[in-house]
């Protein structure tokens, strides 16, 4: 199994906006990880589901066939794009916003 490795003092990257509920135990130990760490919760955050998007094997091997083999047009149309919604939305119940964006210096 492979291990999440965090690199201390290296959370200056771009960023796109993503919002979410969270439990507070878990906003707790983001905190506590970007603490121990030196880096921004957000770097820690990306690095958690950089990870756990890693070792999904079935997502891994959707998304390169997706990548290699993109949906034909056939009517010789470019496809129309619809925005990419970045809110993800949580289906099991409704809660107040966990912020997990602490300011670091």
């Amino acid at each position: 199994m492979s291990r999440l490795k965090l690199q201390h003092g290296v959370s200056r990257i771009r960023r796109a906006k993503l919002q979410s509920s969270i439990d507070q135990t878990i906003a707790d130990d983001i905190e506590l990880m970007a603490n121990w760490s030196n880096n921004e919760t957000q770097y820690v955050i990306n690095e958690l589901l950089r990870f756990a998007i890693a070792q999904e094997e079935d997502f891994l091997k959707y998304k390169a066939s997706v990548t290699a083999n993109p949906p034909r047009n056939t009517n010789g149309t470019k496809p129309a794009t619809s925005p990419i919604k970045p809110v993800m939305e949580t289906a099991t119940k409704p809660e107040a916003p966990v912020s997990v964006n602490a300011t670091h210096a």
